[in-house]
């Protein structure tokens, strides 16, 4: 009896140390879908670490910010992916992430970003893209924009639950300032739809439905690589460029701490930055990192158009306030 005892034990204790932790990763559609970078992302960690990696798509990084919200201690987020700067402000006032305690002083990022929260992984620069066989007067600013014919439309991403949505809110407002809510009035009768996120407004657009789609000068890059298409372009507005710097951190109810650290290190390695470009479609934060020959031809601007997290924490409901009443009209 205590000999069988004894191999139950032994085969248990045996089971638990080879049984793999989990760590949980909540983000974007876009970046955990079978396309995105979350398979090769998960196999490239999984064979430094001893873990199992699982990546938790939503429809937007704001809503799952808001799924770790609702969650809250009890949420299964280890870390939470794919939030931009724009809004990590406001997700750290949350209190539910921890430091990072990474040394990013050496990253390469278009703007400064400097947040002992959360930390970058990659960036790009919205703009509007249009396909060049369908559209032959591309508006080059935002005043040509608005002054399309009238069957021109375009496609956004509602700023209340997309990244991308409120880059373009900030975009406008850095541009008009006082008179945003102006123009907006002026683009509405533009605005085919607002989508919840980024997947189904480009989707709509690659469905012809819309003339132009409210995406990044990265996204071309995609057709050219994948499809060996270079009739999807990025339009170079003369006021330039908005960016987004996008952005991880770990959550304080996480029970993986060190795990999840050392995945936020990870992010800031070759190996997770050889990825990004071909799988995310976007610039990798880490210096030396591998660019596929598309990125050389992509439209780049010179400067990344950026406000300050503190100020949009502070500005973001009126900004978005404003748009509402100027579009519902």
């Amino acid at each position: 009896m205590m000999k069988t005892l004894y191999l139950f034990l032994l085969l248990t204790f045996t089971v638990l140390a080879t049984e793999k932790p989990i760590l949980t990763i909540y983000t974007y559609d876009a970046f955990s879908a079978s396309w995105g970078p979350a398979p090769k992302i998960k196999k490239a960690f999984e064979k430094e670490h001893h873990v199992t990696l699982k990546f938790v798509g939503l429809s937007s990084s704001i809503g799952a910010l808001r799924k770790i919200q609702l969650e809250g201690k009890k949420t299964k987020a280890d870390i939470l992916l794919g939030l931009d700067t724009s809004i990590a402000q406001v997700a750290k006032k949350t209190g539910l992430f921890v430091p990072h305690e990474l040394n990013t002083s050496k990253l390469e990022l278009p703007a400064p970003y400097n947040d002992d929260t959360f930390t970058p992984f990659d960036y790009s620069f919205f703009a509007f893209v249009y396909d060049e066989n369908r559209v032959k007067n591309v508006p080059d600013s935002f005043e040509a924009l608005a002054s399309m014919p009238k069957h021109f439309k375009i496609v956004i991403q509602d700023p209340r639950s997309s990244t991308a949505g409120l880059g373009l809110l900030l975009w406008v407002k850095s541009v008009y300032g006082d008179k945003a809510g102006d123009y907006w009035k002026r683009l509405a009768p533009h605005i085919l739809t607002i989508t919840k996120g980024w997947s189904e407004a480009y989707g709509l657009f690659l469905k012809g439905e819309a003339d132009m789609v409210l995406s990044y000068t990265t996204s071309p890059a995609y057709h050219m690589v994948e499809e060996n298409k270079t009739n999807i372009k990025a339009a170079a507005f003369k006021e330039g460029h908005y960016g987004q710097i996008e952005v991880a951190a770990v959550l304080k109810s996480s029970k993986q701490q060190a795990l999840a650290k050392a995945f936020l290190a990870f992010i800031h390695t070759k190996t997770f930055a050889d990825i990004i470009p071909t799988a995310n479609w976007a610039y990798p934060v880490v210096k030396g990192a591998k660019l596929p020959k598309a990125f050389t031809s992509l439209y780049r601007p010179e400067k990344m158009m950026l406000m300050d997290g503190k100020i949009v924490e502070v500005q973001r409901k009126a900004i978005i306030n404003e748009w509402l009443d100027a579009i519902q009209k």
